[in-house]
């Protein structure tokens, strides 16, 4: 990137904290596939932990939190499956984050279904109130009970985020909603009906894969930056595995025909790492059962190096 437009956007080139602690969370409750629960452990198979030590960070591993698998957590409401039991999950994913950034670690944590970034947001939001989000997904993950056709809560989690949907997952991410301007979807190409009208009516930052086609990743990524230096402070990256194009990501639960490219994808974790932002990540919705020889976690490693400084030179 030239270094004028460095200097119009406000990167610092800054890394974050140099150590970093991972967090397993195999939670499956949110979605209805099974496998997406062994996750974090196809991520470390892949070699996570010496890919980021190579850039020269100090990795913990602080392993797996405890998950209850769905044979031992009632269903319950069909609108919101196994709420009560994912909101118990995700108060830990709060704390364990919180205390992670409280010690001057930066959190990266592996899921699991996405439902469990709404813990993630909520633990970093304790420390730093004003993180933005910016949430790299195919579909929007802005259902409610009342507009899912699914009932997986793993397709609420941005909703609540913004305070939309059951009160006990929005109140999650804190005392208050994330504000409009604080969250950003890219990426985006499969909506409901109902969750499509919902985003609109929210006001939150969205670039489609149309958008993405039309403006160019850098473009794209260039006015995602800008859009959170001027209201957030940090940026929090969730990154779900279905953004990419399916033969690049073959082992995820939901897969979408049209994402991101590899190198679309290398590329917009390379500008959000030299806007010098990043408080912490989580990668979601990886399932080694549908995977093809650990594709998925590898490209997600590949991912995870990039937003924490990998460079060419």
């Amino acid at each position: 990137m030239r270094e004028a437009v460095k200097q119009e956007l406000g990167y610092t080139g800054g890394l974050g904290p140099v150590e970093i602690s991972v967090i397993g969370v195999p939670i499956d409750l949110g979605a209805n596939r099974r496998g997406v629960d062994m996750g974090p452990s196809a991520l470390r198979y892949a070699g996570l932990q010496a890919a980021l030590e190579g850039l020269g960070r100090r990795v913990e591993d602080m392993g797996n939190l405890a998950v209850p698998n769905p044979e031992h957590s009632p269903a319950g409401d069909p609108n919101a499956r196994h709420l009560p039991t994912i909101v118990a999950v995700l108060r830990d994913v709060a704390t364990r984050v919180a205390e992670t950034l409280r010690g001057g670690r930066l959190p990266l944590v592996l899921g699991g279904d996405h439902s469990l970034s709404v813990g993630t947001v909520g633990g970093v939001r304790a420390v730093h109130p004003d993180v933005g989000v910016i949430w790299l997904d195919a579909h929007g993950d802005f259902n409610t009970p009342g507009t899912s056709p699914s009932g997986n809560v793993h397709g609420m989690a941005l909703a609540a985020l913004a305070g939309y949907g059951p009160s006990e997952l929005a109140a999650l991410a804190g005392p208050e909603p994330v504000r409009p301007q604080r969250l950003a979807l890219i990426g985006v190409r499969d909506l409901d009906p109902g969750e499509r009208r919902l985003i609109k009516e929210s006001g939150i930052l969205v670039f489609t894969i149309e958008d993405v086609d039309r403006l160019g990743l850098t473009a794209v990524m260039e006015r995602a930056v800008e859009h959170m230096r001027r209201h957030a402070r940090g940026v929090h990256i969730s990154l779900d595995m279905d953004v990419f194009e399916p033969e690049l990501a073959p082992g995820v639960g939901t897969p979408k025909a049209g994402g991101l490219t590899y190198r679309e994808g290398h590329l917009a974790m390379e500008m959000l790492a030299e806007a010098g932002f990043v408080v912490s990540m989580d990668i979601v919705e990886v399932n080694p059962i549908l995977d093809t020889a650990n594709r998925t976690a590898r490209l997600a490693v590949d991912m995870a190096r990039s937003a924490l400084g990998a460079r060419i030179l």
